[in-house]
C-alpha cells in the first residue's frame, strides 16, 4: 500500500509550520528518514494535524520508525477527527486492508467521503473504487464514474486510468472507445503503465482519424492542466 507518495503529491502547505514541514518533506525525498521522522513528530506535538498524519504514514510504512499499524491508526484518527482530509484518506485504507483494526469496508467508505468532500484526489479515487467493486457500498458504476472523473480532472494517474477503463468497457458511461483512448494516453503521460496496454487494445477497435482525435484531445487535455478533457 503506497501512502507517502500520495500524501506528499497532494499535500498543501496551509499550515504556520510550512518551513519545518517542507524541511521535513524534503529530508524523506533524499530518504534521511530519521530527520523526516523528527521534523514531522515535533510539528505534530505543537498540534499541526498534517503533520501528524505525516508521522503516522512513516509508523505505517517503518520508515525512521519501527513499523507499527496500531500507533499509525491511533494518530491517523487522532488528526482525521481534527478534519486532516490526508489522515481520513489513509484511515480509510487502514479500515479497507485490515492493517491496525479490524477489516471494514463501511468505515473505510466513511473515512474517504469526508476527505473527499474536502477535494482529496485520492479520496475520490479511492470511492471510485469501491463503487466500481461494490466494497462497502451497493455496486454503482455511474458513481464510479462520477468519482473517477473528479479525481482524473485532479491529475490522478490511476483515476484516469480507471476512467478510460469505463468508458472502453461502457459501465456507468456509453462505450466510447475515443475517450478510452485519450484518458489511457493522459493516465500513461502521468506513469501509469498499466494504460499503455488499454491505449493499445482501443487502437485495435478504432480507425486512423479516431486515434488521431483521442491523441488530440489527450494533448488539449494535459496542456490545459486537466480543465480541457471533454
Amino acid at each position: 500500500m503506497k501512502i507517502l507518495g500520495s500524501i506528499i503529491a497532494f499535500f498543501a502547505f496551509t499550515t504556520v509550520f510550512a518551513g519545518d514541514l517542507e524541511e521535513g518533506i524534503a529530508a524523506f525525498e533524499r530518504k534521511d528518514y530519521a530527520i523526516a521522522f523528527g521534523k514531522f513528530r515535533s510539528l505534530a506535538q505543537q498540534g499541526d494535524r498534517d503533520a501528524a498524519a505525516l508521522v503516522v504514514t512513516m509508523y505505517n510504512g517503518g520508515l525512521g520508525v519501527i513499523q507499527d499499524y496500531n500507533e499509525a491508526v491511533r494518530w491517523y484518527q487522532l488528526a482525521a477527527k481534527q478534519g486532516s482530509a490526508i489522515a481520513q484518506v489513509n484511515l480509510g485504507m487502514m479500515y479497507s486492508y485490515g492493517r491496525g483494526v479490524v477489516q471494514d469496508y463501511k468505515e473505510a467508505v466513511r473515512w474517504y467521503h469526508l476527505a473527499a468532500k474536502q477535494g482529496n484526489g485520492t479520496a475520490q479515487h479511492n470511492l471510485g473504487v469501491v463503487y466500481n467493486e461494490g466494497k462497502g457500498v451497493a455496486q454503482d458504476y455511474k458513481e464510479a464514474v462520477r468519482w473517477y472523473q473528479l479525481a482524473a480532472r485532479q491529475g490522478i494517474a490511476q483515476a484516469q486510468y480507471n476512467f478510460g477503463r469505463m468508458y472502453f468497457l461502457g459501465q456507468g458511461v456509453l462505450r466510447d472507445y475515443v475517450r478510452a483512448h485519450m484518458w489511457s494516453n493522459v493516465a500513461s503521460a502521468g506513469g501509469y503503465e498499466d494504460s499503455q496496454k488499454n491505449r493499445d487494445i482501443a487502437a485495435i477497435k478504432m480507425s486512423a482519424q479516431q486515434i488521431e482525435q483521442a491523441q488530440r484531445m489527450a494533448r488539449e487535455c494535459m496542456e490545459s492542466n486537466f480543465k480541457k478533457c471533454d
